[in-house]
This record gives C-alpha cells, sequence and structure tokens, in this order.
C-alpha cells in the first residue's frame, strides 16, 4: 500500500506474501514485569484468540529518519526509508515500486540509517541508557550487527567511508572498522557540547570527518588516530547552531547552515568563506538538508553550467535551488513539495525531512513529515530551473478516522475484500488495495496544487503574514461519516458532460443532463464532512470527487449520511435533527423525512391533537442530532438514531414515520446494518450496545461490559459476532447467539474506526498514534472460534500489526497452528433430552426424513424417457461388440430381462425371510420391552430408498401384528417428544 515518509535514513525490504513465517520477537526492554504479565495471559492466549496480528499498510515513512540511496549502477538506484522498526525498499527505476521489507525488527525506533556496499545499516536505539545497537541489512534480512560500547548513546547519524563506519550521538562519536565491524574507539568533542549539525566527510581528505556543534563550530577529526585536528569557527557570533553540513562536488568546499538562516560554502583547506547564501539572520528558517547535483547541468541560464546546489527545511514543504556561479543566486523555489506543518494540535505534520540528487541525474529526491516520498525531475527543453513531479508514494498524514471495506458490486467478487476505503484529518480519502499495494491511490479532489499556485497559497511567506487561507483549505473539510454502495457505479468509463466537481444539488430542477449517466454510471460513495452542512459524493471507479454537494433541508451540519442498497439514493441527517433523501443520479432532492407538512395538514394534526392554542406540532422529527441512518434491504425502511435516544422507523416513500422506539435514560451515538439477518446495532451513551430485528423492532440483544464511550463497532460478515472498540483501549468481541463475551483485546492505544472485510479474513483498525492501518487475520477461518464466555477482566494485551508482518501470523499459518484445545474441543457431556416439555429434534437429514413422502415422484421423475440403446457402432480397428457375443444386437434386450428377473426374486426372496430382517427384529424387541429407541435408529440410518423398501416387507398378514407394532413405536416417539420431525 502507499503511504508516508520519513526524515532519517534508508529502508529495507517486503514480501507482501499471504505465508509468512512466525517469528518470535524480542524486546530488549522486557522486564520482569512485562513477563509476568505474559505468563499471566499465555493461558488465555491458548484458548482465546480469533485475531492475530498480519500488517500495517499506509506507511512510507512515518519517523524523523532521512531515506538512503542504494546504488546498483550508474543508473538504478533503490531508496530506503524507515518505518518504526522496519525498513522499506523502493525501486527507484519501477517508479517506487516496494521490493523489501526488513525482518526481523529491530528491538527499538530507528533513528539513523546509511548504504554500504549494497547493504543498509540501521541503528536503533531509544532514550539516553536504553538499550541501542547497529544492525546490517542485506535484501531486507538481518547479516550482521555493529560492536556496541558499553554506555553508548542512540545514534542520530550513521556515515560510512573507506574502512570506517562513524556513528554521530548526542554528545560523542563512535567509530567501527568496516571490515570486521568491531568497535574502533569514541570521540569526545571538547566543552561537551551536543552535536546539532551532524557528521560528514570530505573527498579526498583521508580518515576526515566534519563535526558540527551546537555553538556554532565545526570540528574536523581524524578517526584513525582519534585527534581534533582542527576547528572552524562561525562568521559571526548571532549564527547559532550549524544544523546541516554537505560536502560539495569542488574539492575542499563544503556546505555549512546555522540556525540563524544563512548558509555558507567553506574552503575547507584555507579556513575561508567562499560564498554566502540567506544572508537575512533570524528571518529565514534553518536549512535542515542540502545536497548538490553532479550532472554537470543545472545552472546558468540556459542550464547548461554547473554548480547548482538544492536545500530544503522542516518549518516549510519548499525546496530552494541556487546557482553557485559569480556569488550565488536564487535560481527558483519548489513551492509546496510537501505539507507545511500545520499550526493546529492534533493536525497532520509537515515539512521536509531530506533531499538528495541522484548521483549523475537530473533528478531529485524528497521525503517529508506528510507521509510522503517523492521524485522530481528536471526538463532540459525547454529548460526549468524547477523540477516537475516524476513519482510518488504517499499516505495519510494524520491519524485515520474512517474505515469501510468496499462492498460487493453487482458484478460479482472482483473488489470482495480487497478495497479498503479511509479517511483522515489530512482532509484526504484513500483506497487501499490489500492485494496489491502499488494500486493504492487517494481519490482525487481537482488539481489543489495548481489552484494554489494560481492563488498564491504555496508560498509560505505569505500565509505568515496572514494573507489568505492556506493551500490545505481548497481541500473538502475532514470526513466524519461515509457510506458506499457499488451497484451504480460507473467504473473506469469516462463522464461525459460537465466536469465540475461538487456542485450545489438542485432542489426539484436538475442542473445536469442525466441521460449520459444512466450508461455510464454515477456516484457510489457519500462522505459528511466536519463543520459543513453539504454531504459530498465521490466516483470510487474513476477515483475522483462526484458532482454533487448534498445541503440538509435546515441548512445545518451533516452528521450521518447513508446510502440505499440499490445505489440510487443518498440519505443526510443533520445535528438539528432532519434527514433528506437525495437522488445520486441528478442530484434532486427527493424526500424529506417526516415530510413537510402543508397548511391543511397542519392544521388537521393540530386539530386531532387538540393543540389549536398554536403550540409546536409533534410530527416525529428527532429533536437532537441524528447519529445515524440505515436502509433496510429491500428499500422499505428507514431507520434512523438520534442523540435523542429514540430509534425511528420510516416509510421510504412516504416519508412518514411508522414506528418508534423510546430510550429516554440515553442517547444513540451510532447504528450498524447487517443485510443479510436484518439486524440493527445501536451504541449508547451508558456503553451498551442493543441490537433491534428490525421485521419484529424489538430489541433482541443487550451487551454490557465496555468500560468507556463506544468509539466504532461493526459486525462480522456471517453476522454471527459484533466487535466494538472503547476508549478504553479494548476491543470487544461478543457471539450474538449466545450473548457471550468471547475475546477482548487491549491495544497500546484506543482504535478509532474499524472494517470487516465482506469476505471475513482480515479485521481492519485505526489508531490515534500512527497513521498506518493495522490488519488483523481472522484464525476462525481455519480453526473452530471459542464460546465459552469470559470474565471482564479477562482481557489479553496484544502487539499492533507491523508492515513487515514481524511477529504477525498469515490466514494459512493459524491453519496449522497447533496450540492448546479450545472450548469447542472439549466434548460436552451426552445429555438425551433436556426436558420432557421440550420437542427434541434427531439428527437426520432433512431431505432424507422429507423424501419418503414424495418417494413416488421422485422415482417418477428419475425414470428414464427412453428404453435403452445399445452403443453405436465401434471404430474399425476395435472388435464389434455385436460381433463378440452370441445373437448380435438382440443380447442386449436377452441380458436385460435376465437383471430384472434376478432383481425381483431378490426382493421376493427377502420378503420370504422376515426373520432377517433388522427391522423385523427390532419390532420384535419393542413387542417385549416397550422401546422404540431401535425401531426409530434403524430407519434413521437408511436411506429413502432403502427406508421405503424396509417399511414395504412388513408382514401385512394377519393379525398384522409388525404393521401394529410399527404405528405403536412410532406413536411411542412422539410421545415422548423426541426424534419429533421423523415420526410426526
Amino acid at each position: 500500500m502507499s503511504s508516508s515518509s520519513s526524515t532519517d535514513e534508508p529502508v529495507g525490504i517486503c514480501n507482501h506474501s499471504p505465508c509468512v513465517k512466525r517469528r518470535k520477537q524480542t524486546n530488549l526492554k522486557e522486564d520482569s514485569a512485562v513477563r509476568a504479565l505474559a505468563a499471566s495471559n499465555r493461558e488465555h492466549r491458548k484458548r482465546s484468540r480469533i485475531f492475530a496480528p498480519f500488517r500495517t499498510v499506509g506507511l512510507v515513512s512515518p519517523t524523523e529518519v532521512p531515506f538512503t540511496t542504494v546504488p546498483l549502477g550508474k543508473t538504478t538506484f533503490q531508496i530506503t526509508t524507515s518505518v518504526g522498526r522496519s525498513l522499506q525498499t523502493y525501486d527507484l527505476r519501477r517508479g517506487l515500486n516496494l521490493v523489501f521489507v526488513t525482518r526481523p525488527q529491530t528491538p527499538e525506533l530507528i533513528t539513523a540509517t546509511t548504504s554500504w556496499k549494497g547493504c543498509v545499516l540501521a541503528a536503533w536505539g531509544g532514550k539516553k541508557g536504553d538499550a541501542c545497537g547497529v544492525w546490517v541489512y542485506k535484501r531486507g534480512q538481518k547479516v550482521d550487527e555493529l560492536q556496541m560500547p558499553d554506555g553508548c548513546e542512540p545514534v542520530k547519524q550513521l556515515l560510512t567511508f573507506g574502512s570506517w563506519i562513524v556513528g554521530c550521538c548526542e554528545t560523542r562519536i563512535e567509530v567501527w572498522s568496516a571490515s570486521s565491524n568491531e568497535h574502533y574507539t569514541t570521540l569526545f568533542p571538547r566543552g561537551n557540547v551536543q552535536l546539532t549539525g551532524g557528521i560528514t566527510n570530505m573527498p579526498t581528505y583521508l580518515n576526515k570527518i566534519l563535526v558540527g556543534r551546537s555553538d556554532g563550530c565545526v570540528d574536523i577529526w581524524n578517526v584513525n588516530t582519534g585527534k581534533l585536528i582542527y576547528t572552524i569557527l562561525p562568521p559571526a557570533s548571532d549564527y547559532g547552531a550549524v544544523t546541516a553540513l554537505q560536502p560539495s562536488p569542488a574539492l575542499s568546499l563544503c556546505a555549512i547552515a546555522y540556525e540563524a538562516g544563512p548558509v555558507i560554502i567553506q574552503d575547507i583547506r584555507t579556513d575561508k568563506q567562499v560564498i554566502l547564501l540567506n544572508n537575512a539572520i533570524g528571518r529565514t528558517p534553518p536549512v535542515t538538508s542540502i545536497s548538490f547535483r553532479t550532472d554537470g547541468l543545472g545552472a546558468g541560464n540556459d542550464g547548461r553550467k554547473d554548480g547548482v546546489m538544492a536545500t530544503a527545511t522542516r518549518t516549510n514543504g519548499d525546496v530552494t535551488f541556487w546557482d553557485l556561479n559569480d556569488g550565488g543566486r536564487r535560481m527558483g523555489v519548489l513551492r509546496g513539495a510537501h505539507n507545511p506543518p500545520s499550526t493546529v494540535d492534533g493536525q497532520p505534520a509537515g515539512g521536509v525531512s531530506k533531499i538528495e540528487f541522484l548521483a549523475g541525474q537530473g533528478v531529485i529526491l524528497t521525503s517529508g513529515l506528510d507521509n510522503a516520498l517523492k521524485s522530481w525531475i528536471f526538463d532540459e527543453a525547454p529548460f526549468s530551473p524547477v523540477p516537475r513531479i516524476l513519482h510518488s508514494r504517499s499516505g495519510h498524514a494524520a491519524p485515520v478516522s474512517c474505515l469501510e471495506f468496499l462492498p460487493a458490486n453487482s458484478e460479482g467478487a472482483d473488489y470482495d475484500g480487497k478495497w479498503l476505503l479511509s479517511a483522515s484529518k489530512d482532509r484526504s480519502l484513500w483506497g487501499w488495495s490489500l492485494r496489491r499495494d502499488g494500486q493504492s491511490t487517494e481519490l482525487s479532489q481537482g488539481n489543489i496544487r495548481k489552484k494554489a499556485k494560481k492563488m498564491g497559497l504555496l508560498n509560505v511567506s505569505l500565509l505568515s503574514e496572514g494573507r489568505g487561507i492556506s493551500a490545505e483549505e481548497l481541500k473538502a473539510p475532514p470526513i466524519t461519516c461515509m457510506a458506499c454502495s457499488l451497484n451504480r457505479d460507473g467504473g473506469m468509463g469516462t463522464m461525459p458532460g460537465s466536469k465540475e466537481i461538487w456542485m450545489p444539488s438542485g432542489r426539484g430542477k436538475t442542473t445536469q443532463n442525466t441521460a449520459d449517466s444512466s450508461i455510464t454510471g454515477w456516484e457510489s460513495v457519500v462522505t459528511g464532512h466536519e463543520g459543513d452542512r453539504f454531504a459530498r459524493t465521490w466516483f470510487w471507479g474513476r477515483k475522483k470527487a462526484g458532482r454533487w454537494m448534498l445541503e440538509t433541508g435546515d441548512g445545518t451540519i451533516v452528521t450521518s449520511v447513508a446510502v440505499s442498497p440499490c445505489g440510487s439514493f443518498a440519505l443526510v441527517g443533520s445535528v438539528a435533527g432532519g434527514i433528506d433523501m437525495f437522488n445520486l443520479q441528478s442530484g434532486i432532492h427527493r424526500q424529506r423525512f417526516p415530510p413537510k407538512l402543508t397548511q391543511t395538514q397542519a392544521k388537521r394534526l393540530k386539530a386531532q391533537q387538540g393543540e389549536l392554542s398554536g403550540s409546536p406540532i409533534k410530527s416525529g422529527k428527532h429533536t437532537a442530532a441524528v447519529t445515524g441512518v440505515q436502509v433496510d434491504s429491500l428499500n422499505r425502511t428507514v431507520v434512523s438514531c438520534g442523540a435523542d435516544g429514540k430509534v425511528k422507523f420510516w416509510n421510504f416513500a412516504t416519508g412518514k414515520l411508522e414506528h418508534e422506539l423510546e430510550w429516554s435514560i440515553t442517547s444513540v451515538t451510532g447504528v450498524r446494518y447487517h443485510r443479510p439477518s436484518d439486524l440493527m446495532a445501536f451504541t449508547c451513551a451508558d456503553s451498551t450496545i442493543r441490537i433491534i430485528d428490525i421485521t419484529t423492532r424489538r430489541v433482541v440483544r443487550e451487551l454490557h461490559g465496555s468500560t468507556g464511550l463506544i468509539a466504532d463497532f461493526i459486525f462480522s460478515p456471517d453476522g454471527r459476532w459484533l466487535l466494538a472498540a472503547d476508549s478504553a483501549s479494548v476491543m470487544r468481541v461478543w457471539d450474538l447467539p449466545t450473548s457471550h463475551l468471547i475475546e477482548a483485546l487491549r491495544f497500546r492505544s484506543p482504535a478509532t474506526a474499524l472494517a470487516f472485510s465482506p469476505a471475513g479474513d482480515f479485521l481492519a483498525t485505526a489508531h490515534p498514534d500512527s497513521q498506518g492501518i493495522s490488519l488483523w487475520s481472522n484464525r476462525a477461518l481455519f480453526k473452530p472460534p471459542p464460546t465459552r464466555a469470559l470474565s471482564p477482566t479477562d482481557i489479553f494485551d496484544a502487539d499492533i500489526p507491523t508492515a513487515s508482518a514481524e511477529g504477525g501470523e498469515t490466514l494459512l499459518e493459524s491453519a496449522f497452528n497447533d496450540e492448546a484445545p479450545s472450548d469447542m474441543d472439549v466434548i460436552a457431556p451426552p445429555i438425551d433430552q433436556l426436558s420432557d416439555s421440550l420437542l427434541t429434534l434427531s439428527l437426520v437429514p432433512r431431505p432424507r426424513w422429507q423424501a419418503l413422502q414424495h418417494l413416488d415422484v421422485v422415482r417418477a421423475r428419475n425414470k428414464p424417457i427412453a428404453p435403452p440403446k445399445p452403443p453405436v457402432n465401434a471404430p474399425f480397428f476395435l472388435p464389434s461388440l455385436g460381433d463378440t457375443k452370441p445373437g448380435g444386437k438382440d443380447w442386449l434386450v436377452q441380458a436385460t430381462r435376465d437383471a430384472r428377473a434376478q432383481v425381483e426374486s431378490r426382493v421376493l426372496r427377502a420378503a420370504m425371510n422376515v426373520r432377517a430382517d433388522p427391522l423385523s427384529l427390532a419390532l420384535k424387541e419393542f413387542a417385549v420391552r416397550r422401546d422404540s429407541a431401535p425401531v426409530v435408529g434403524y430407519l434413521a440410518s437408511l436411506v429413502p430408498a432403502a427406508g421405503e423398501l424396509a417399511i414395504r416387507g412388513l408382514d401385512a398378514r394377519a393379525p398384522y401384528a409388525e404393521m401394529v407394532a410399527f404405528i405403536e413405536a412410532l406413536t411411542a416417539r412422539v410421545k415422548a417428544r423426541r426424534d419429533f420431525e421423523c415420526c410426526y
């Protein structure tokens, strides 16, 4: 799947095969308390594990670790980014296709990466004093690790050159030998200052590294001897700390960026300043990433000169390009390469974490904190100093808030379980493919970048002065609810007519000819947005925004949406309690719930209610926000729930209120509908889930146990389970037939959204501390699920799935996973009959005993319609069948007659020898012991034809002893209320 971006270094390998070998995770920080907790949960894990971690999708590189390029040749590169404790590697030649995800995972978060001889080094570690290390990966597999000294600090940057591997920590530098991976020495800068600018090496400078300090100085160290050679002082005392170091292609020249904003090109050999850029001290953001173009082009008026430098900062999403010829000048600015950081707490992060030119190519790579990784290319004819986008890979820039698997379309099951819709606070709607991550895409909202460029919204300096809205506000507000039906989706075809998106829907008059849409299809997704009175439509097949903005009838904010199962109507609920229905093909308003009363109807209603004094009319409308709307499978009934504690049933065609349930002690917060079983589940403010059968319109189940407000809940595809996630970070699974709590998982953060795949193989969860979507495999597909009720305190602490699926479990693996026997493996004690007052049915299949009543009809239907015919002449090279049998073709007729005679004789012989008939023996035993069980048991074991033959073979001669005994046996069984359906 696509996803996010990073800020520190390379990545590893990914194989999204559904069969992933399970490995035991190693946690170096695990203490005795954690081990005790694991031991206490061991028994529960064995008997109650329905969902196993599978993997996380939607992440490119969400941690602040810059990417690393791994050259495989002169023109082929791979790029590696970090995703938590794993690395992801993408192929630049194939458009950033994911090729590797590293395994095993590092014990802690990855803090730095770099490439070395086709391998990727990943430094991991937490805070100072915690365990840390550096692992070596090759093609996604760990091959080695570096020897760590005692008291080592977490490594913030890795550098490889010559025979050395150098790690920059917060206050010291670690040096390893690249040939043996053994620790060589530790360098301690004088004054115990922080190393804010990182480290770099200068080409042709043997064993020398440059170290940027927080006091603005740059130290030059010899890693071989461990000595400080020289210190470069800052040009001025107000320049601040060093923020970035990068050697240039020209010998002895290095770019140094300072916290106050200036960037200088320094001659290291003579310690002289060559070029000064960004001289506005304190008025420009500090540069945090620098890169030089090495293909000899890009500078000058025609782009035929060498000397291009690019700079970027984490405080905005721009990339600045400089021409270093003739004292240096700004060539151009790539505005909005990545989203700038939001000033509102909890909103999407942004800024550029790292930029890098590919060696010998006019291509630059950028990664940002907005969970995006992009490549840009420079045009030579006509020449442009600013690049254009080449490839991109991204995901949600903020945690996911809504999840929904696409339902089955009218064609078949191609989409079943493959596509997952997700919405986030970053104002985007994504479709994720669970089969091929390269197909994942964001649903377009128009050319937002082009609109923002025309309005000047990509210029961060203008926004800082308060000159207008941000480019982010050109998108629709964050999505709060969504609904989908693919029955009328037009697929990938082009929509003829107007190309406008999100036009206000007409009321009673269509704004666009709908003849074309009747052929090509129309929108299939409807979304409600935060603080907006419009619900918006989307084309799923075309992956773009739709034509209509559906406004609520009372002009208040949209709180819930629904789509009819036929895909032709959208229903919108408002915060004021109104419900409106629109036609998705034309955008016309079709119905209101309840319908608007005419003056005559209003007067009549007042007269009936005896309220002629002018008091408000009670028409059935919700008095508070509509928190959920659903349409039944036949488009006959609309069910709505509200914060006023009422559940209302409306007539779909007329809009009139038909029935109402009132739970005045609480408010209803949400509704979910399972169409095959006609069950609806409602969540209430008292943390109770109530389930209603919409056919009888009565409550059939009440599920308790949640300790916090329920954030989201969902039915399983077969309708047997109900899953609910609450604010206490616990997800519970109830078995609806028994009302038992059969699973309880505690996550490290609350689950804000749930979705179950139509095939029932995956459960998707979203969490507020991650931009990714966690997928869980359903082991109940291969193993009987537990049905024993759990206690409210029997909760299992579950690990969130990882991007590499490390420590997870696949569906196929679950099928062969031998654990302790579940409660389904325990043999229940034999109970012949629960009570004499209850009817007990037999275990005989229904077709078997029903066929006895219609056996003559079955035989008549199975009777051949023509007599048997001799076979056609065989080929000339085979002997003729008629030649090998006496009498020619007449032998077949005679053989058939002989066979029938043999069958008839066998039946007669069996009828004569009644003493050997098991049914006759069972009837004789019944006459003595009055036990009808052997008689009925024997008949139940026979197929219909054999059962009929046994009954017809009973002695029908006077005094009819066997027939009377047979009837008495069946009568006794019916009176005992056993095997009722067979004997009655």
